[in-house]
C-alpha cells in the first residue's frame, strides 16, 4: 500500500515530536543523583517526569509479586476520587502489594487506558496515582495526568492487575460494587476490555498493552447514554 505525502509528513512529525520530547526529559535528569521533575506538556497539562536511573538487579526484584492482586481496596464512596499524595500514597501502593521505587523501570514498558462511568457520566481518573511527589517515589503502576492512562514501567516482567491500580487509587471495586455505588436491582456494573464485557471480578483484570477498559455503573436507562469505547488513540510513542 502506497502512503500519501501527507500521511508521510504526520509520521515523520510524530516521530519528530517524540525525539524532541525524549531530549526534553534528558536535560531533566539530575546528575550524580536520584530526583523527581515537572514536565510542561502541550495544552497545559503537567506530567510528572522521573530520572530513569538503573536501580541494582536486587533492589529491581525487590517487591514485585509473581501474581498480581486480585481484589481493589479502598474508599467505598461516590466519586470524584482524587488521587492520595504524598505519604497516603505510599501506603496505597504498600497496600497494593508494590514496591516504591526511585525511578521508573524499564524492563516492563507497557500502558493500559482506564475509562469510568457512574449513572452516565465520565469520572475523572486523576493524574499522580501511585506516586509520591515529596518522597521522589513512584509505583510501577501509576498515571501522570487525567487523561486516563495507566503507566506500567517495571524494573522487572510481570503482570499487573486492575485491582492493584485501584488499590493505589483508594477506590474499592469488585463485581458488585465501585467505590460506594453498589450494583442492585436498578443498578448494574459492567466491566469491558477492548470493548467486550468481561465477567467476575473486575479487579482481577490483567493490564495489557493497549487495552481499553472500561467501568460502566447505573441504571439500564443511564447505561444505554455510554457509548463503551472498543480502543483507546494512544499518543505517538506510548
Amino acid at each position: 500500500m502506497s502512503t500519501t505525502p501527507g500521511s508521510r509528513r504526520d509520521r515523520l512529525a510524530a516521530e519528530r515530536a517524540e525525539q524532541l520530547r525524549k531530549e526534553r526529559r534528558n536535560r531533566l535528569l539530575v546528575r550524580g543523583g536520584l530526583g523527581l521533575a515537572a514536565l510542561a506538556l502541550a495544552g497545559g497539562v503537567t506530567a510528572l517526569v522521573v530520572t530513569r536511573q538503573s536501580p541494582s538487579p536486587a533492589t529491581a526484584s525487590a517487591g514485585i509479586p509473581s501474581q498480581p492482586r486480585t481484589t481493589a481496596d479502598g474508599r467505598t464512596t461516590a466519586p470524584p476520587w482524587d488521587a492520595p499524595a504524598g505519604p497516603a500514597a505510599a501506603a496505597a501502593v504498600q497496600a497494593a502489594g508494590l514496591p516504591m521505587l526511585t525511578a521508573e523501570g524499564t524492563a516492563e514498558h507497557i500502558h493500559a487506558h482506564l475509562d469510568v462511568y457512574a449513572d452516565g457520566k465520565a469520572v475523572t481518573v486523576p493524574g499522580l496515582i501511585g506516586i509520591d511527589e515529596p518522597g521522589q517515589q513512584i509505583s510501577p503502576v501509576h498515571t501522570h495526568d487525567t487523561s486516563g492512562i495507566i503507566h506500567i514501567e517495571s524494573p522487572v516482567r510481570a503482570d499487573f492487575s486492575l485491582g492493584q491500580f485501584m488499590t493505589e487509587w483508594q477506590v474499592s471495586l469488585s463485581a458488585g460494587h465501585l467505590g460506594g455505588l453498589a450494583a442492585d436491582s436498578a443498578h448494574t456494573l459492567t466491566a469491558y476490555v477492548n470493548g467486550k464485557p468481561v465477567a467476575g471480578d473486575p479487579a482481577a483484570i490483567t493490564l495489557g498493552a493497549h487495552d481499553e477498559i472500561a467501568l460502566v455503573y447505573g441504571t439500564a436507562g443511564e447505561n444505554a447514554q455510554v457509548q463503551v469505547p472498543g480502543s483507546y488513540s494512544f499518543p505517538a510513542g506510548l
